[in-house]
């Protein structure tokens, strides 16, 4: 099926609904086109607070807002949920396959490439099994019948080895995402399941962290390093640093540490939080226009976003690679804008090329209640006054005021109180966490 044009307006397409390409859309609000907005979901993901949905504190909901709810004030904008196949420079062209099944071709004047990216493994794929990474619902779904899940199996296991290894978590990576993850876990296991149990104590489950560096947060700085790894400790986190995954299975991990000394922890649930790389998208379009990809997967793109021999491609965000810029959501936000306002002026007939200038606004990671660290431009906040600058940002970017307003009071309930209300599990969840280490089923 081809959807030809149905006026005469210039039209823009633009691939994923992540923070660059819903930024991209709403920055072309007002302008003279119309926009065609595709993604392989229904929904708008938060990603930096997915972790929050494994542990219970938020559901899906609040984080992943329905795309067509996000957008039902942009008359111009059509959403489609459709998968992209391929991408033909050469005729302006998108071909996806629809829910359906069946096969759309979209014509375009500008595209705007946002695709995202995706845990990276590097090289051990079968990684993928054991430990989830946390880059979609179906992870943090699939993640938090996995935590609550091996609760549930460890009040019933009679052996005292399977029990121990069910309440041993370890997060592999040592970015704000692991950290965050590790932190939470804690709480979990400290506060929010206390006297929830007959059997077991869940006050005694261990939460091992894993950074191959020689720091945690290390973009933050050695400081809010430091103060990162002193909390966690406090916290009775344990704390592998420059310590390597050599192998992974169901039961457990096996690190090789600095010393060459080689160390087994037997756990059922891992979560991967090590890395990332591009999507296949972009080895897909750098097939198709001759464009270099990076180390990573990114492709190489002008000083505007857009492509060397296509400038009507855009691409923005984790996908883009420009000036060593990090795979970040603010970074994703102001490249989509940046492509938008391109594509606006070339519409006024202004076909000077301007540079994306990046703004860094700074890398926050919450270590526990009332605990974060923030970096912002030459700032380095620690502690409580931390905690508040992470509340303010994060409350600030959720999108719509509904979802703000029950971020913050599932916050109050947890932060302030214990209580985590989003633990409901079926015995398909728990049977699917403890046996199957791919994503979990939709919940719906």
């Amino acid at each position: 099926m081809s959807t030809a044009p149905d006026d005469t307006r210039h039209h823009v397409v633009v691939i994923g609904c992540g923070f660059g390409g819903l930024f991209a859309v709403k920055a072309l609000r007002r302008a003279p086109v119309r926009i065609t907005l595709i993604d392989r979901t229904n929904h708008h993901l938060f990603q930096p607070l997915l972790y929050q949905v494994a542990t219970g504190i938020l559901s899906e909901g609040q984080i992943a807002p329905a795309i067509r709810d996000v957008l039902r004030r942009h008359p111009s904008v059509r959403v489609v949920l459709a998968e992209v196949q391929r991408i033909d420079p050469a005729a302006q062209t998108v071909v996806a396959t629809e829910v359906s099944g069946n096969e759309a071709t979209f014509h375009y004047d500008s595209l705007i490439v946002a695709g995202g990216s995706v845990p990276s493994y590097f090289g051990h794929d079968e990684y993928r099994r054991t430990a989830p990474g946390m880059k979609t619902l179906d992870d943090a779904m699939h993640l938090r019948g996995q935590i609550f899940g091996a609760f549930e199996e460890a009040e019933m296991e009679e052996d005292d080895a399977r029990r121990r290894a069910l309440m041993t978590f370890v997060v592999i990576g040592g970015g704000p995402t692991g950290v965050e993850m590790a932190g939470q876990l804690e709480e979990l296991s400290r506060r929010a399941l206390d006297m929830n149990f007959r059997r077991i104590d869940p006050k005694t489950t261990r939460v091992v962290l894993v950074e191959g560096g020689e720091s945690l947060v290390a973009t933050m700085g050695a400081r809010l390093s430091r103060l990162t790894a002193r909390d966690l400790g406090r916290m009775g986190i344990e704390v592998h640093l420059g310590a390597m995954v050599t192998g992974m299975d169901e039961g457990g991990v096996e690190l090789t540490q600095p010393d060459g000394t080689h160390l087994r922890i037997e756990s059922i649930t891992k979560v991967w939080a090590a890395g990332t790389r591009a999507s296949p998208l972009g080895a897909h379009l750098a097939s198709t226009t001759g464009v270099a990809l990076d180390r990573s997967g990114r492709i190489q793109v002008q000083p505007d976003c857009s492509l060397a021999g296509n400038p009507e491609i855009f691409v923005v965000g984790d996908l883009m690679a420009l000036d060593d810029l990090p795979a970040l959501a603010e970074v994703a936000m102001q490249s989509g804008v940046h492509a938008a306002h391109t594509i606006m002026r070339r519409l006024r007939g202004d076909k000077k090329m301007k540079a994306f200038h990046y703004r860094d606004l700074g890398t926050l990671a919450v270590i526990s209640r009332f605990r974060a660290v923030a970096k912002v431009g030459p700032l380095q906040v620690g502690g409580f006054a931390g905690w508040l600058l992470w509340l303010v940002v994060h409350v600030t970017f959720l999108t719509g005021f509904k979802n703000r307003f029950a971020a913050l009071a599932r916050w109050a309930i947890s932060f302030i109180g214990r209580g985590r209300y989003e633990r409901a599990l079926t015995g398909r969840w728990v049977a699917r966490a403890a046996t199957d280490g791919g994503p979990a089923p939709d919940s719906a």
